[in-house]
C-alpha cells in the first residue's frame, strides 16, 4: 500500500487533465501549472478528507480554477488602480550612485550580496541573518567581509571609469 494514501497516484493520473483545463480556461499555461500546484497542494494537505468524495479530482479543479480566477481579479484590480492613480508622482529615477550600487551587488557571488543585503538595507543583525538563512554568523560575518571588499573595489573602479568619462 501507499504510504501517501493512494495521494500519489491520484495526481499521477489527474495532474495533466487538471493542467490542460486550467490552461484551456485562462490561457496561460505557466498560471495554469502554478494554480494546479496549489490546489494539489491544498488537497494533499487534507487528503484524508478528500480521498473520500465521489470527485477529489473535481474538487482539485475547482481550487485551482478560483485559484485562477484570485490571480486574475489581482492583476486587473492592480491594472484598475495603476489607471486611476498612476505612477508614484514622488518616485523619480534611481540616483547614479543607485544604479551602480544594484551594478556592483550583482557581480558579488549571491551568498556574499545577501549577507550584505540583510545587514546593510534591511537592517538584521549577524546573528539574525544567520538564523534566516541557516548559517553560522562566523560564516556570515566572512561573508559581510569578503563582500565589502569585493564592493568597494567595484564601486572604485565603477567611479573611477564614470570619472574618465566626463
Amino acid at each position: 500500500m501507499d504510504t501517501d494514501d493512494g495521494f500519489g497516484e491520484f495526481y499521477r493520473t489527474s495532474r495533466h487533465r487538471t493542467v490542460t483545463v486550467l490552461y484551456a480556461l485562462g490561457g496561460d499555461l505557466g498560471e495554469a501549472q502554478d494554480a494546479a500546484q496549489e490546489a494539489y497542494a491544498r488537497a494533499w494537505q487534507r487528503w484524508s478528507t478528500i480521498s473520500t468524495y465521489g470527485d477529489p479530482e473535481a474538487w482539485v479543479r475547482t481550487v485551482a480554477y478560483r485559484l485562477l480566477v484570485n490571480r486574475w481579479r489581482k492583476i486587473r484590480n492592480g491594472i484598475v488602480a495603476y489607471r486611476r492613480h498612476g505612477p508614484d508622482p514622488h518616485a523619480g529615477p534611481p540616483s547614479e550612485n543607485t544604479v551602480a550600487l544594484v551594478a556592483a551587488l550583482r557581480q558579488l557571488p549571491a551568498e556574499q550580496r545577501q549577507a550584505i543585503v540583510l545587514h546593510h538595507l534591511a537592517d538584521l543583525s549577524v546573528a539574525d541573518i544567520a538564523a534566516q538563512t541557516n548559517t553560522p554568523p562566523g560564516t556570515v560575518k566572512a561573508r559581510l567581509a569578503r563582500g565589502r571588499k569585493a564592493l568597494a573595489v567595484l564601486l572604485d573602479t565603477t567611479l573611477s571609469e564614470e570619472a574618465c568619462h566626463a
